[in-house]
């Protein structure tokens, strides 16, 4: 599978660190540029991805209200939409490219917005999903999956159990590492016999599906706090 690599000037920068006892505020995670990596065809853009610094966060008794089943119906109600013939159109790439975090990106990398329009949208689709039921704050969101699971795996949400609801995050190589990931999803459920059923953008031929993968493609699992 070929990989697209972006401009430098369009590198995303890391997501902030959750503090403990703390989640991030609505608009406090704040980067990514549009280097992105998907599963049609496989992307993935190699760097090392610099910090930022969250501007406001909520109080830690705020418990999740949403429900890793709730996530999951609304992912699942967006299967079928598919990208036009330039890889872009979805309401995916509407969004993001109006959300704070492509501004962000734009006011602190440069490039023009528009470099969105026609990306590969695997993170851009599972940002919505956050973003639409209320889960961000504790999922995040970017447009680059190397830089979001890294944040997972700095901020301790980071594992190898396939959970509902989980972000997961897949490499078709060798290389199960972060630095190798080349696609992202949201884990409907383990299947019990070495595979795992996923809701996904941008797979297939340009489309939001639900997939059943194999585990030994999977790099790793984000987890964001859902309510019991």
């Amino acid at each position: 599978m070929t990989k697209h690599h972006f401009p430098r000037s369009l590198m995303p920068a890391g997501l902030p660190r959750l503090t403990v006892g703390a989640t991030i505020a609505v608009g406090a995670i704040l980067a990514g540029g549009p280097a992105f990596a998907a599963d049609h065809p496989a992307e993935h853009q190699a760097g090392a991805s610099r910090s930022a610094t969250a501007s406001s966060q909520t109080s830690a008794k705020k418990l999740p209200q949403v429900t890793a089943e709730a996530l999951l119906k609304v992912a699942e109600q967006q299967v079928g939409v598919t990208e036009n013939a330039s890889g872009g159109g979805t309401p995916f790439h509407s969004w993001y490219m109006s959300s704070p975090r492509a501004k962000e990106t734009l006011a602190r990398d440069g490039g023009n917005v528009r470099a969105y329009a026609n990306a590969p949208w695997c993170a851009m689709f599972v940002s919505w999903v956050g973003e639409k039921t209320g889960v961000r704050p504790t999922m995040g969101w970017d447009a680059y999956t190397v830089t979001w699971a890294q944040w997972f795996k700095d901020n301790q949400r980071w594992g190898t159990k396939a959970k509902p609801g989980a972000v997961v995050y897949y490499a078709w190589d060798a290389n199960k590492t972060i630095s190798g990931i080349d696609h992202m999803g949201l884990v409907k459920k383990d299947n019990g016999d070495g595979t795992i059923t996923t809701i996904e953008g941008n797979t297939g031929n340009g489309k939001v599906e639900q997939r059943v993968r194999p585990k030994s493609d999977v790099v790793g699992y984000g987890y964001p706090d859902y309510k019991a």
